[in-house]
């Protein structure tokens, strides 16, 4: 999956919420994406309920992602600033989507039935480890459980497949890529000014 992951004037390090608010449009794009993939692949995701109980268990996933990818990169005092503003955005989003195409619940039902989520995965999450090259198989079989309950029973044994051999690392590859885009300050790549070639 290919994000845009860059500022338009990236010469001056942007503040721990502004980075947090690009994260999150990119959160709901990547567990979309997954959805998209696991549908391709065969696996029966509902429109409904389903659904977005997927979407919001991804979400908390690349949440989980970020903030270890992150954490290193921002001072002590930068790091909460972070993880609220990116759990507020993506939580905004979610609500907003799933309020207006279901309908049950309203926008601050949602929204307060997230933050509560991705509270208990923060607790659940800190036991797995996380390295240069991303989630451990631990953490990423969590995430296949997670995501393994909420499918058909035909398709429980598979998810776990899936998810940690497919999904889970290219979830955290496209967070990796995104932040290292959005935290760097050099100056921008210059345009391309010759006509493009084939393939591109």
């Amino acid at each position: 999956m290919r994000v845009k992951a860059h500022w338009f004037r990236a010469e001056s390090a942007k503040s721990p919420e502004e980075v947090a608010s690009a994260v999150a449009f990119i959160s709901f794009r990547i567990a979309q994406n997954m959805l998209k993939s696991m549908r391709k692949a065969q696996f029966d995701i509902a429109i409904g309920p389903q659904y977005f109980d997927f979407i919001a268990e991804s979400l908390a996933f690349v949440i989980q992602c970020a903030c270890r990818i992150a954490w290193p990169r921002f001072p002590e005092a930068s790091r909460l600033a972070f993880a609220t503003e990116l759990a507020h955005r993506v939580a905004d989003h979610l609500a907003e989507n799933q309020s207006e195409l279901l309908g049950a619940q309203t926008p601050a039902e949602v929204r307060a039935g997230f933050i509560e989520r991705l509270n208990r995965r923060f607790e659940e999450y800190a036991d797995f480890g996380y390295g240069p090259d991303g989630p451990d198989f631990a953490f990423h079989r969590y995430f296949a459980s997670l995501i393994a309950e909420r499918m058909p029973e035909k398709d429980q044994r598979w998810t776990y497949d899936q998810v940690i051999a497919i999904e889970g690392p290219e979830a955290a590859a496209t967070v990796a890529r995104s932040l290292a885009g959005l935290l760097d300050t050099g100056p921008g790549r210059a345009r391309r000014r010759a006509a493009p070639t084939a393939g591109e």
